[in-house]
């Protein structure tokens, strides 16, 4: 008998924050090909969601800056597993708990800070994908992607405008 030796599916996610109603045509585009779509708050209209839903399942949480009856009907976190990976989806980091690893937590997406990152730390990669709405600052318009295999996964993000 012979074992089989398959790869894990590839499961491309794409990473959006702080859009503040603006869907730009280049945020669009590089989501086009996504499985899955996460809005880390800061939405301001729900028109935002529909855009994103054309393209591929949305989860989305509740930004500071959300308000209204649609808004309040957003999670301010949001759990979700892809393959073997646990993802936590909050606005701002600082609403992040204290135990993400015994809490079985893999990835932490944020917004608010409009500055992308990527960083790990215990174990747990942390992702902003910074701001994909109107230009704060000297801060780049961008979003990321999360790609799962199994359970492993890895982020990137990129400017979307120059």
């Amino acid at each position: 008998m012979t074992a089989s030796t398959s790869t894990p599916t590839r499961t491309k996610i794409g990473l959006i924050s702080d859009t503040h109603n603006l869907v730009r045509p280049e945020a669009l585009r590089y989501l086009a090909d996504c499985d899955a779509i996460i809005h880390a708050g800061d939405i301001c209209h729900e028109a935002v969601l529909d855009a994103l839903k054309a393209i591929a399942p949305v989860t989305a949480v509740r930004g500071n800056n959300d308000t209204g009856d649609w808004a309040r009907a957003l999670p301010t976190h949001a759990k979700l597993t892809v393959q073997q990976v646990t993802v936590l989806v909050v606005h701002d980091i600082a609403d992040v708990g204290a135990n993400l690893r015994s809490d079985g937590i893999g990835v932490v997406i944020t917004g608010h800070s409009h500055k992308p990152a990527i960083s790990e730390r215990d174990g747990v990669l942390f992702v902003n994908p910074g701001s994909a709405g109107p230009r704060r600052f000297k801060l780049p318009i961008s979003a990321g992607m999360l790609i799962v295999e199994g359970a492993d996964a890895r982020a990137s993000f990129e400017s979307l405008v120059a």
